[in-house]
Order: C-alpha cells, then structure tokens, then sequence
C-alpha cells in the first residue's frame, strides 16, 4: 500500500468515526428531547425537586426589587422623613420640593434600567451564580448611602445605586428559573418571580404600616435598615447554588454541565439522562449559530430576532397600559374617588393580597390553557370593569358609585393578578433564543420601566385636582389602551407552552404565524 492510499484509507476511516459521533449525539439530543417534552409536572416535580429549591431560593431577590420600588413614594407620608429632607414652609410645616419628589419618585426606576441592562451582559460572562452574588454583595454596601444620607441629595444617588443591583435580581431571576428546570416547570417557576414581587409590595406594606405612628428619624430609617436582612442569606446561597447547565453549554464546559445537572435532577437514567439533557442543549445551540444567532443585545434586532425582542418587549411592557394612571396610584386614586385616607389605604394593601391570590390562581389557569390564551383571556376580561369604572363615574357623585367604583378595580386587579401581571414572566423566558435568553428578558423588562416612567409622570397630570382631575374618567384611556393590546396580542402574540427552545427557533426562523404556533408546531419538533 502506497503512503497516498494509506492516508486516504485513514481520512475514510475518519470521517466515519466522526460521521457516528455526529450521529450518536444527533441520538441522544433527540432522546433529551423526547424525555423532556414527555415529562408530567408530577414528574418534573419529583425529578427535579432539587433545581425547584434553588429556583425558589435564587427568586426571592425579586422581593428586594419590589420592597425598594414602593418605599420612597411612602415616605412622603411621613412627617420626620418630610422635615429631615424637606423645607420650612411660612405657616410653619415642612414639605418636600415637588421638583425633588419627581426625582426620588422616579430615581428607584431609572437605577433598575442600568441594572436591566447589565444584568443580560453579566449573565452571559459570569453566570447567574456570580452575577447575583456579587450585586448582593453591592446592595449591602450601598443601603448605607440612605441610611446614613444627611440630604436629599445624597438620599437620591443612594436609591439610585441600590436600584442597580435590583435591577440585575429583575432579569437574572426569571432566566435562572427558566434555565435550571425542566419545560414542564417552565411556566410555573418564572411566574413564581412575580409572587415574589407582590410578597415584596406586601412587606414594604405591613413595615411602612407599622412606622406610621412612629415620632423619631427611625420611622424612615428601620425600612432602609430592614433591607439588610436578605443579602446575608442570599449571598450563602448564591454561593453554594448550582449554575445554569445552559450557560456551561454556552461556554463549551460540557462535564461542568453533567456535574450541574447531577445537582439539579434525581432521576433514574431512563427517565432524565444528564448526558441525553446536555446533548439536547448543545444541539439546540449549535442550531441557532447555524441560523446565524449571535448573543449580543445587537442581535436581539436582528433577523427574526427583531420579532422575538418585540414580543417579551410588549408583552411585559405593556404590563402596565391597562392599568395606566390608576394601577401604580392606586391609593391617590382611591381617594379622589372621595374614600377616607384609611379607608383607601386599606383598599390599596387589599390589592396587593389580591395580586398574590391572583398570581397563584394562575398556576392553576396555567395547567389547563397556554400562555397565549391566558394573556388575551385576561386583557378582554379586564376590559369590563375598567369601562364599568369610567362610566360609573359619569353618574352622579355618591358614595354608593365612590364604593361601587373601588369594588369593580378590585375585580379588575384579581384579572390582572391572574393573567398578564404573572404570564409575562413566563413569556420572556421562553420566547428568545437560547443563546439571547438573558438580554431578551433584560429588554423586555426594561419596557416596563420606561413606561412606568411615562406613567409616573402623566398619571399626575391626569388624577391631579388642579390639573386634568379625571378622577374615574382615567379609566378610558386605560380601557382604550387595553383595546390596542388586545388587537396585538391577537395577531402578534404566538403560543410557546410546551414548546422547546428548538422548536422555538425553527417557527420563528420559517416566519410562522403567531396565531399558528400550536398547530405548526408539530411539524418543527
């Protein structure tokens, strides 16, 4: 045998042995597959009890977001906040410049944009594991600045810089859920991120309640101080917490992610095999570099990317247009509607039990319909009460219309909390690439915050006795807004319940109709 005929029988022999292991894999990604999409959620439960704890463990950042987000507007209610940080009026009391109370309104939203932002970079680089640690670590350090801020100044930049790494907790919550559980978890778990924004909004509330009567600076200061409960036991968490098996895939450390899955799945082999899982997820990566996905927040706008990004941009975004003006001032309005300080605050910490009520009633809304359903299900139902509040405002002031008015928002809350305030958590998580997961959530939660921004600012404008005074009237727009989102969610909105990243990737690489989603989905799998 010639040399020349010697290597050519050795290229031969080459390409066959690469042509099995190619195919081997191509096997086992499909076996993945196959055992995910065939798992129950009794199942999953029971296979993956471990990666539940983690994810609820790891969620619980949520609550800082929450708790940080409510608590400046509540200390305008508290007369030794007031003269610490506010000026000497001429009759004698103390008020807070209406300039600077915009600022410290609204400087907690626009620190957890940054936050958003970096969140998506630092999850790709680092991990979930370290990115979440370290902001704890931040936090820490940086409620001190309030604490301690001897002007309003400084009490401004310190809200602005803990609203950073709660910002990063906002994103990097809901793609840990959805990365360390199975598909039949999915749902379930990033939904579960939302519960902890209402337990959030729950505490701020019963801690501010209970400050209320309180003469000293500490009626303000123990609410800051109390946010330094969570990062200890946080910290110890993320630290020992197992990393994404998705984001060791990414990074080509294919025995990292066995040894993470190891940690994450309790599962005879022939129900969950770990090397079948991560077989499925590098196939699922290396398909989406083949249809030309990158992972910077570029891409995101790229190609069929663009529509992906458009859908958990709106989706969660726009969270906030059918409660526009009356939603996140729930209080105020309550008031205008002519109800007693007490009795208007009492109805607005009734809403945040509702939301929790509601935000659990959705696991079960989620057992039986797909997230499509529920979204549109929930914008139509929510249409009713919000027209009910706007027109009963047109009736002759009473207090009878006044209560009538508070118990159909109540209702209207209980379909917020239930569908569109949860679902959307959902939707972002599943809706981008694999390989855009992170900085599709980032995007898409950041639509949020720019139009609670827009909202904090109009909304005064519009309830304000000395401005538009709509009083009940605000419910129109909200209504007509909520009519607009119904029309998009109709055409624009697709289904991804039960639907695995892959075949996410090849219906919005073949431009298929959102509203064909299910139905073509089967041809993809």
């Amino acid at each position: 045998m010639t040399s020349k005929e010697a290597l050519e029988e050795t290229s031969v022999e080459h390409v066959t042995t690469q042509d099995k292991e190619n195919l081997q894999h191509d096997v086992d990604a499909a076996l993945g597959t196959q055992a995910e999409t065939k798992l129950s959620v009794r199942q999953a439960l029971k296979f993956y009890r471990k990666a539940v704890i983690w994810s609820v463990i790891m969620s619980m950042a949520t609550i800082m977001e929450s708790y940080d987000l409510i608590l400046m507007t509540s200390f305008f209610a508290f007369p030794q906040f007031v003269k610490k940080y506010g000026e000497l009026l001429p009759n004698g009391t103390y008020s807070i410049p209406s300039q600077w109370q915009v600022a410290l309104s609204l400087g907690s939203i626009v620190g957890m944009i940054p936050g958003v932002f970096a969140s998506g970079s630092l999850t790709d680089r680092f991990g979930y594991r370290l990115t979440m640690l370290w902001s704890h670590v931040a936090l820490t350090g940086f409620i001190f600045v309030p604490f301690f801020a001897p002007s309003v100044e400084i009490l401004l930049v310190g809200m602005f810089l803990m609203a950073v790494p709660c910002g990063i907790f906002a994103a990097a919550t809901p793609g840990y859920a959805a990365e360390v559980c199975p598909m039949a978890l999915r749902g379930y778990l990033t939904t579960y991120v939302n519960l902890c924004w209402v337990i959030g909004h729950l505490i701020a509330a019963g801690v501010l309640t209970s400050r209320l009567d309180d003469p000293t600076e500490w009626s303000y200061r123990i609410p800051f101080a109390i946010q330094w409960l969570w990062p200890p036991f946080l910290i110890i968490a993320c630290w020992f917490a197992p990393e994404s098996p998705w984001w060791f895939v990414k990074k080509g450390q294919r025995e990292d992610a066995l040894k993470t899955l190891r940690r994450l799945v309790s599962a005879p082999p022939e129900h969950v095999d770990p090397q079948n899982t991560v077989a499925m997820m590098e196939h699922t990566i290396q398909t989406e570099r083949d249809m030309d996905i990158g992972g910077t927040y570029l891409d995101c706008f790229k190609g069929t990317n663009l529509r992906r990004t458009e859908i958990a941009v709106i989706s969660w975004g726009s969270q906030i247009l059918p409660g526009w003006a009356i939603q996140n001032f729930m209080t105020y309005f309550f008031t205008l509607a002519g109800l007693s300080s007490g009795n208007a605050f009492k109805l607005a910490l009734g809403t945040y039990s509702i939301a929790f009520i509601g935000t659990v009633t959705s696991w079960f809304i989620l057992s039986r319909f797909g997230r499509r359903d529920i979204y549109l299900g929930g914008l139509i139902a929510m249409l009713v009460p919000m027209f009910c509040v706007g027109f009963l405002d047109l009736a002759p002031p009473s207090p009878n219309v006044r209560w009538a008015q508070s118990a159909v928002l109540l209702l209207w809350f209980f379909f917020y909390g239930s569908t569109i305030g949860p679902i959307p958590y959902a939707i972002a998580a599943e809706v981008g690439a694999s390989q855009l997961r992170s900085k599709t959530i980032s995007l898409g939660r950041n639509g949020y915050y720019v139009l609670s921004i827009l909202n904090n600012i109009t909304a005064p404008y519009m309830l304000n006795p000395t401005a538009g005074n709509m009083k009940g009237k605000a419910a129109f727009p909200a209504a007509g807004l909520t009519l607009i989102l119904v029309i998009w969610t109709y055409f624009r909105l697709p289904e991804t319940k039960g639907m695995m990243p892959e075949t996410l990737d090849r219906l919005f690489h073949a431009r298929v109709s959102a509203r064909k989603f299910k139905s073509e989905a089967s041809k993809y799998q």
